[in-house]
């Protein structure tokens, strides 16, 4: 078939290699996010997306919206068979699904019907969920609801952050999306309608959402610390300035320190929770490179009876 790849971030990458080295398909263009800034001096850059389509010599489309007359156009001249997708990043409308005779068919990472959304990843590690995986899926106008063509199934590892997992699911996914491509073009594929039961959601988390309460327990800590690491990362505060939490690990059996509550040794950093202590492993103050969380705790200092996550933010 004739490809039209839609995709965006780095995790979209490894799909798009597995369909260019397909012998079976030609991805004759890719549509991505526009160029964005990035860095400290906010200069423009290319998504990973369209970055590896040029070193392949594949024609790069950047519509500012995907409704745009000049893209659809395009879309309609180039007329691909089938558009598969993988975290593209903007709302697909009817006229663009209509345009690829065997529709836009989208890689998304959890086990439709779950986990519905922008970021299914983080929410299963959020609901400590021990398995999860990839799904493709012939998009519809609904979020994330159209028929399945396939899974994968991936295990949750007890210390896998979001982007642990998001790195694996894409390598696995991508085997899966060309397979997609495969079967959809031989006809041995058929999308089967998604259940109505078991449905749950996976919005964007937002920087509110990464903030640790101290008063919730250890295994709650531990999962939004995971959940939210790379993006949006999980914080605290400490002298009236955010404390990233890069890294930290829950300590069964270690009692006695108040929600909050630090307890710093020369190699350690415990905290205090609802429930057992939490080991702060990495930091990142403000401004600064992440760093060891003893480290840290030596060069500030910390004063007994200090805590984290005082409510005033300056």
């Amino acid at each position: 078939m004739r490809l039209v790849f839609a995709g965006t971030p780095e995790v979209a990458v490894p799909a798009l290699d597995a369909l260019i080295a397909s012998e079976r398909h030609e991805v004759v263009a890719v549509v991505t996010r526009p160029d964005a800034p990035a860095g400290r001096g906010r200069r423009l850059v290319a998504s990973p997306v369209a970055e590896r389509a040029e070193e392949a010599g594949i024609e790069v489309l950047k519509p500012n919206r995907p409704r745009d007359e000049e893209f659809l156009a395009r879309l309609r001249e180039i007329g691909p068979d089938c558009c598969p997708v993988v975290a593209y990043g903007a709302l697909l409308p009817k006229v663009a699904l209509d345009i690829p005779a065997r529709g836009w068919v989208n890689l998304h990472f959890s086990l439709l019907p779950a986990w519905r959304g922008a970021a299914p990843v983080q929410h299963a590690i959020l609901a400590g969920d021990q398995i999860t995986g990839a799904s493709t899926f012939l998009i519809e106008e609904g979020l994330d609801s159209g028929p399945v063509y396939g899974t994968v199934t991936e295990e949750v590892r007890s210390t896998d952050t979001s982007g642990d997992l998001l790195t694996r699911l894409a390598f696995a996914g991508s085997g899966l999306l060309a397979a997609t491509m495969d079967g959809i073009e031989d006809g041995t594929l058929q999308a089967v309608p998604q259940p109505a039961d078991g449905v749950s959601l996976a919005p964007k988390l937002t920087v509110e959402d990464a903030q640790v309460d101290w008063a919730a327990p250890a295994l709650r800590v531990d999962r939004v610390v995971r959940g939210c690491t790379p993006a949006p990362g999980a914080w605290t505060v400490f002298r009236g300035e955010r404390l990233k939490l890069v890294a930290a690990r829950p300590l069964p059996g270690e009692d006695g320190l108040a929600p909050g509550d630090l307890a710093v040794g020369k190699n350690h950093v415990h905290v205090g929770t609802g429930s057992h202590a939490v080991e702060l492993l990495w930091v990142q103050p403000q401004g600064k490179k992440p760093m060891r969380a003893a480290d840290w705790a030596r060069g500030v200092r910390i004063a007994p009876g200090e805590s984290l996550g005082a409510a005033d933010v300056r």
